[in-house]
Formats: structure tokens, C-alpha cells, sequence
């Protein structure tokens, strides 16, 4: 069985990705909110999220944390940062992480990650939601529902949702009541937890209600 220890300070995220995990078999023997705490000794793979990390620290933390352990990235995806920011991928690898993963990578993507990392193999991929399948009629989400859907991924309160969007905290609200209605869910962790999956798409029992994207 594969140990993590997660570093990340969104309590949210860390819900969801624990739960994804747990799911399939991998253990988190350690969470941490802070770099500032020392990474567990028992961990096969320490996964560090860059948010919970300062901008100009992040490269000189993981090479300090790759000396004992293997290190995976999770990263927030091509979208936030650009070609030559300090926290591209190709740099979380050359300062000696194992490999990078987006935040908003599938759960199947994250867990190969994770076991990709732990046998001291490099991966990088993609953080776009690969979607599902779906047997019969389904309720999707619209495309502002997927881009709300990801911010709560990520841990982001309605009031950030809203100034990344250009959106007023009520329309925020307003996408977050219609989410959970589509996706059941009851809570952020469920929601996060939905994003994990790339449950944009789930099978519903009659006609779609959906918005088109």
C-alpha cells in the first residue's frame, strides 16, 4: 500500500482528495497546512499542493523535500500560470519533483500520479476532467457551473469565485445551489469531491435539465 503525506492549505481540497484516495487504496498517513511542518518519514510520496507554498519558495522547497522522498506536484493547471512562470511544471521537475498533476486532474489521473511518484517514475499530465460516460440521459452542467465547480474545487471562497469570474457573490450562490441540485450534493467536501471525479455529467432519471454550455 502507497503512504502520502499531503501538504495543501485548503481544507476542502484536502477532503475531497483524501476521500479519492482512501477510495483506492492508497493511505494518507499525514496532512499538513503549512511548509513549515516537517513531512512524515513513513510517507512513500509526500504530494504538495503550490498554493500552500510562497510563489518563491516553492522551487527551493521541493528540492529540499525530494531529498528523502519522492515529490508530486499538484498544480493548478495551465490556465493559471503561463509559459515561464516561476511555477510551470517543467520546473517543478527540474528542481526534483517526481512529477506534477493538476488539481483538477480526474481521480484516475491523480492516483496514477501518486503510484507514478512513488515508484520514482516521472509524470506530468494534464489537468482538464476527462469526462465520463454516460449510459442514458444526463444532466450536465453548464459552462459557467464547470468553471464555478472548479473554483470550490480548489478550495476558493464565493467571494474569490466571484472577483476570478467577474461575477457578484450572489450569482455565485445562485450556480452553487443549481451544482448541487445536478450533481446531489450536499456540502463543499461533496462538491470537491464531485470535481475529483469529473462528475460534470451524471445520469439522471428522466429528460436533461441542463443548461447548455
Amino acid at each position: 500500500m502507497i503512504r502520502t503525506d499531503i501538504l495543501t492549505n485548503s481544507p476542502v481540497f484536502l477532503m475531497g482528495l483524501v476521500q479519492c484516495l482512501t477510495d483506492n487504496g492508497i493511505k494518507v498517513i499525514a496532512t499538513r497546512a503549512s511548509p513549515e511542518q516537517e513531512p512524515s518519514w513513513l510517507a512513500d510520496t509526500v504530494l504538495i499542493d503550490i498554493d500552500a507554498v510562497p510563489a518563491p519558495e516553492i522551487l527551493p522547497y521541493i528540492s529540499a523535500a525530494a531529498r528523502s522522498t519522492p515529490v508530486l506536484v499538484l498544480a493548478n493547471g495551465p490556465a493559471d500560470h503561463g509559459a515561464g512562470h516561476p511555477r510551470t511544471r517543467p520546473d517543478y521537475l527540474g528542481a526534483g519533483a517526481a512529477g506534477a498533476v493538476g488539481k483538477w486532474e480526474s481521480v484516475a489521473g491523480i492516483v496514477e500520479a501518486v503510484c507514478a511518484a512513488a515508484s520514482g517514475s516521472a509524470v506530468v499530465r494534464d489537468d482538464r476532467p476527462a469526462p465520463l460516460p454516460a449510459a442514458g440521459p444526463v444532466t450536465r452542467l453548464s459552462g459557467r457551473e464547470e468553471q464555478v465547480l472548479r473554483q470550490i474545487s480548489l478550495g476558493r471562497t464565493h467571494g474569490q469565485i466571484a472577483t476570478r469570474l467577474g461575477i457578484s457573490p450572489h450569482t455565485v450562490d445562485t450556480y452553487v445551489k443549481r451544482i448541487r441540485t445536478k450533481l446531489g450534493a450536499g456540502n463543499k467536501a461533496e462538491l470537491t469531491r464531485a470535481a475529483l471525479l469529473g462528475r460534470t455529467a451524471l445520469a439522471a432519471p428522466g429528460p436533461s435539465t441542463g443548461e447548455p454550455a
